[in-house]
């Protein structure tokens, strides 16, 4: 017995908004749902993570799930939630994006198999780019009354002064294209559910709207939303003060997207591990348990970061992600420090003091170096007598001489040399 889609979402707190008749439509037969995505960066974020969850659950519960990339709404930009205009963006970026986003979508989702509910993605460019204008107009604008767009509140937010620039005709029509793509996928993909975040259910509604007044009430279709996620303190989810937490290495490496997940509060880590992993409820319940007994070992946060990690990056990632902490804050040797890729290095020495020395002063000895070149020690008195008391290490090698040659030799990826004095205090020098 497929397990149910709805109940699914409930008790992980994924379900916002449902349309009457959507749960039972889902009991009925194998459904066909879309969820639609915006390809303005070549990566998603931790902030689109929810939406492909409920992908995942969709297929896992034996439905079958589209994922719709808006190459032609991209070209234009919603108003839901948005206080500005969007940028527009040419066909081959655009391209691009849509390529690296299946690539990501596709660790979830099951795009391969010949299974009757495997995963497809669709470009609503594909359909959009040959529709004039004047058709645009008689088979989809006749439709929909401007009251019935009005009446939306993500329309009324922009025309009510909340937007500095009001609303433009462009973004105006955005959600009889948004309409439109449900028709589109309706008629052509059979599909007759609209998946997405809560700030989209009056566009998702308005599509419904637009089916059953084109095709008349016999065709029947269903929308829901899942909650738009927030940190326990209100604020907004998944940024931090560099930015969004990217699933593109490149842009958030692996260790800095475990760290993120590893120090979310007590009270968000026991919501997000309902959300972002497909952890049963049995399992989930028996963490939480354990995490109350003993919070201070993090036990929901360590199981989120290490579930979240594997399938958005790879096991190998999470292993290395997790040496690469042990660095900061455990025993861990130079060669776990000489694995590390460069941008990994900066990640986790981001916050300790960095000072920067021009390689012609490589050669001098360590007390001349770190105390005059790159002041680590306030003075050389000082340093000696650490040196002495196996205080020291360079490259998480104990120093033994403190007037031993520091050479291009001892640098990490020929510029770097990591300082450790004591347990904790680490400076890291860049030797330009």
């Amino acid at each position: 017995m497929e397990k149910n889609f709805v109940e699914e979402l409930r008790w992980r707190g994924m379900l916002a908004q449902i349309m009457p008749g959507t749960e039972e439509q889902l009991q009925k037969e194998m459904t066909t749902a879309y969820l639609g995505t915006d390809p303005t960066a070549d990566s998603l974020h931790i902030g689109h993570l929810c939406g492909i969850m409920m992908l995942r659950h969709l297929q896992r519960c034996g439905h079958k799930p589209i994922i719709l990339v808006g190459g032609a709404t991209g070209m234009i930009g919603d108003p839901s939630g948005k206080s500005q205009e969007r940028n527009l963006l040419d066909d081959q970026t655009l391209y691009h994006n849509q390529e690296c986003i299946k690539a990501q979508v596709a660790r979830f989702l099951d795009f391969d198999t010949d299974a009757p509910n495997r995963a497809e993605m669709v470009n609503n460019y594909d359909w959009m780019k040959d529709f004039t204008f004047l058709d645009f107009a008689r088979e989809v604008g006749k439709h929909i009354t401007v009251n019935y767009m009005m009446a939306k509140d993500s329309v009324q937010q922009r025309l009510n002064g909340t937007a500095r620039d009001g609303l433009s005709f462009t973004e105006f029509t955005y959600q009889l294209l948004q309409g439109y793509d449900f028709l589109y996928l309706y008629q052509h993909k059979g599909c007759k559910l609209q998946l997405g975040g809560n700030d989209q259910w009056g566009n998702m509604t308005t599509g419904t709207e637009l089916i059953r007044r084109t095709l008349g009430n016999e065709a029947e279709t269903f929308a829901l939303t899942c909650p738009l996620i927030t940190k326990a303190d209100g604020k907004k989810f998944g940024k931090t003060e560099s930015g969004n937490i990217w699933l593109d290495p490149k842009r958030t490496s692996p260790y800095k997207f475990y760290q993120f997940w590893l120090n979310v509060s007590d009270d968000d880590a026991e919501r997000y591990i309902k959300i972002f992993t497909s952890l049963d409820r049995p399992t989930i319940e028996a963490l939480a348990q354990e995490h109350r007994q003993d919070p201070g070992r993090r036990t929901l946060q360590r199981r989120l970061a290490e579930e979240v990690t594997v399938m958005v990056h790879s096991r190998e990632a999470l292993d290395a992600a997790m040496e690469a902490s042990g660095i900061l804050f455990g025993k861990s040797t130079k060669e776990s420090l000489l694995k590390l890729d460069e941008q990994t290095l900066l990640d986790i020495f981001e916050g300790v003091p960095q000072f920067d020395v021009d390689r012609s002063q490589l050669g001098q000895p360590a007390v001349e170096l770190l105390t005059q070149a790159a002041p680590v020690f306030a003075s050389k008195g000082e340093m000696r007598k650490l040196v002495q008391g196996g205080g020291v290490s360079i490259n998480k090698e104990k120093l033994t001489e403190f007037d031993r040659p520091i050479t291009a030799g001892d640098l990490i990826d020929g510029k770097y040399l990591l300082v450790q004095r004591g347990k904790k205090n680490y400076t890291l020098i860049t030797v330009r």
